[in-house]
């Protein structure tokens, strides 16, 4: 069978870790035949090429900068790339008939891509819904609802919506969201295909965890509370300020590790207040930045409390990998702080409620050991049940085996 993949993200060998590589070499190693398209922004100058490799083929198609630009190139972009991956796939794929679209949000300007090899190709069509689109931007205040521009997304939507085949959602509570808001929509053809990867358990000696604290900074007698990833305003940065500011424990400190739009807002706070229970870094290579977070005790979550669709963050799982318990601060809507304290593995409350944060950071420094080394294997095992990419890859073959 031939595969195709379409993203927005920036896949630079298939041999990297992650939830669309590993489940593309899932289906590589069921014996299918991977093509994976996706953009090599202008920033990078290079023009649009096809690299080979033992998992399948990758289009890297030139396109303009879509992430970390501002907003006008991003929009232009965002739109213009349905168009762009047209033509490359036209101009580079013409022989090749492909069996199975899968593609993921965002964007949810993709359907005339899908139109076209659906059309040529009869091929079967599968989203995987990452993202909800416009609603989160109406949620976060970046589009107004009602506007001429949220119309305009809001049919791009339901036309992506229409023409999937299948859509494949993070949870439960997504699910219900997509059916409840868009009627349109066959119950029949939505179910829950979680963020999935190939789960590879690797071990640290307490040692090597000293060493990695030294290293960047971080005390050794500390319970080290960790956040990395995007630091923009889904994550609410007020927040993740405030927690610091009024955490007073002397046995507790903070690492803060990305990068986003609000990371010069969260810097200019660190060098006005200089806090002496937190650091603050940008984002490391992703070798580095694994390897630090295995040193680390908790790992924490942040969504903005003013989420109405129900987000459920691929972060969760490089916590879960490394066996970290997690402390989940998020709106009311998502279910990921429901699916934490059902495994036992962390503690979950709502996003600005600052009692419960402290509690919930007491809680973690007066667990006995004991109970820290149940919960780190409460993680690992939450991974390994829920979020494993050969259930991922069932899904969707199970889907196509019943057409």
């Amino acid at each position: 069978m031939n595969v195709l993949f379409l993203t927005m993200a920036r896949i630079g060998s298939l041999e990297d870790r992650g939830v669309y590589t590993d489940l593309l070499r899932e289906f590589s190693k069921e014996g299918h035949n991977i093509f994976v398209v996706c953009p090599i922004e202008r920033r990078e100058k290079k023009k649009t090429s096809i690299l080979k490799e033992k998992s399948g083929v990758i289009l890297n198609v030139q396109t303009l900068n879509i992430q970390k630009t501002n907003v006008i190139e991003k929009g232009i972009g965002t739109l213009a790339i349905e168009y762009q991956f047209l033509s490359a796939i036209k101009k580079k794929f013409s022989d090749i008939k492909f069996d199975l679209i899968i593609y993921s949000t965002p964007p949810i300007t993709f359907s005339k891509v899908i139109s076209f090899i659906k059309k040529r190709d009869k091929a079967y069509s599968y989203l995987l819904l990452k993202d909800i689109f416009p609603q989160n931007a109406v949620d976060m205040k970046m589009l107004k609802e009602g506007s001429l521009l949220h119309k305009f997304f809001l049919k791009k939507e339901r036309r992506l919506y229409n023409i999937s085949d299948a859509i494949g959602c993070m949870s439960d509570a997504n699910k219900k969201f997509i059916l409840d808001h868009n009627q349109y929509i066959s119950a029949d053809k939505v179910e829950v295909n979680p963020n999935s990867i190939s789960a590879l358990e690797v071990l640290q000696s307490e040692g090597e965890k000293e060493n990695m604290k030294r290293k960047y900074g971080l005390p050794i007698d500390k319970k080290v509370f960790v956040y990395g990833g995007n630091l923009g305003k889904p994550q609410g940065i007020d927040f993740v300020i405030e927690t610091i500011a009024a955490t007073k424990r002397d046995d507790v400190f903070f690492l803060i590790i990305g990068s986003g739009t609000e990371y010069n807002k969260i810097e200019r706070w660190f060098t006005k207040v200089n806090p002496e229970n937190a650091k603050l870094m940008r984002g490391l290579p992703k070798d580095d930045y694994e390897i630090l977070l295995r040193a680390c005790d908790i790992g924490m979550l942040f969504l903005h409390k003013d989420f109405t669709i129900p987000n459920f963050p691929s972060r969760l799982l490089s916590y879960l990998e490394i066996k970290l318990p997690i402390l989940a601060a998020t709106d009311k809507n998502t279910d990921v702080g429901i699916a934490i304290e059902k495994a036992n593995c962390g503690y979950s409350i709502l996003w600005g409620d600052q009692e419960a944060m402290q509690q919930s950071i007491n809680k973690f420094c007066m667990d006995d050991k004991q109970q820290y080394l149940q919960m780190k294997e409460n993680a690992w095992k939450l991974l390994v049940t829920e979020y494993d990419v050969r259930q991922s890859y069932q899904l969707i073959k199970n889907k196509l085996q019943n057409v």
